[in-house]
């Protein structure tokens, strides 16, 4: 099978991914979550210093994507530089990353990330195949299994233990309407979904532990890190 197109344009302070066509779209996205239909999966860049703690994040990046005539897309966030991302393709799919991780978590042992420990792992997956609601909603667990694979692989060490992901992760999954109804880890799609999201997101961590090391900053009381970037 041919290589998925998903084109990617960089354009500060958006990333975008156009996935060819208007596709189907299961995410957990600031902007336009749940299941919708969409052309574009865009990802627009903030700096820390932008982030306050009385900030409408969803109702501004919403504001945001409207004024660039996309408020039908679906919209993510992220601190990380955008021409950090990581482009990563698997037979009929490809996996578009941003990772950052100042603001890292192990999963069930919940910290509180200090001031300017913003960062998070954005994932715009686009499978080429017609896949039923079912079969999305499994690609989507499948995506944050390799996204959590990779982050211990890439060996965040916190004060609770190896990282697993950030406390504001983000995955969109896309694809067409069909009958494709498993994606689980016996099955070929389900591979190649593992292993595209795993290399972008490892790729994009190990940059950034290159950058920032491999201990986060430490906790500080009362600030949550809620603000999904």
């Amino acid at each position: 099978m041919a290589r998925v197109d998903l084109r990617v344009t960089l354009a500060s302070p958006w990333l975008g991914a156009d996935l060819g066509r208007v596709r189907r779209v299961l995410s957990f996205a600031p902007h336009r979550p749940g299941f919708r239909s969409a052309r574009h999966i865009l990802i627009r860049q903030v700096r820390d210093a932008d982030l306050a703690p009385d900030l409408d994040a969803m109702g501004w990046l919403g504001a945001e994507m409207a004024r660039i005539g996309h408020g039908g897309d679906v919209g993510m966030m992220t601190s990380r530089g955008l021409h950090h991302h990581r482009l990563a393709h698997a037979g009929p799919v490809a996996c578009l990353a941003t990772v950052g991780l100042g603001n890292a978590e192990r999963v069930g042992r919940r910290r509180m990330v200090s001031p300017g420990g913003y960062g998070t792992i954005n994932i715009a997956l686009l499978v080429e195949e017609g896949l039923t609601d079912a079969a999305m909603i499994e690609a989507l667990s499948i995506a944050a299994e390799a996204r959590t694979a990779a982050v211990m692989d890439a060996g965040i060490a916190l004060p609770t233990g190896r990282a697993t992901g950030t406390g504001t992760d983000c995955i969109a999954v896309a694809c067409d309407a069909g009958g494709v109804a498993f994606a689980g880890l016996h099955t070929a799609l389900g591979e190649a979904i593992g292993a595209a999201v795993h290399e972008a997101v490892l790729a994009g961590a190990l940059a950034w532990v290159a950058e920032h090391g491999a201990e986060p900053a430490l906790a500080a009381p009362g600030c949550t890190g809620a603000l999904g970037i």
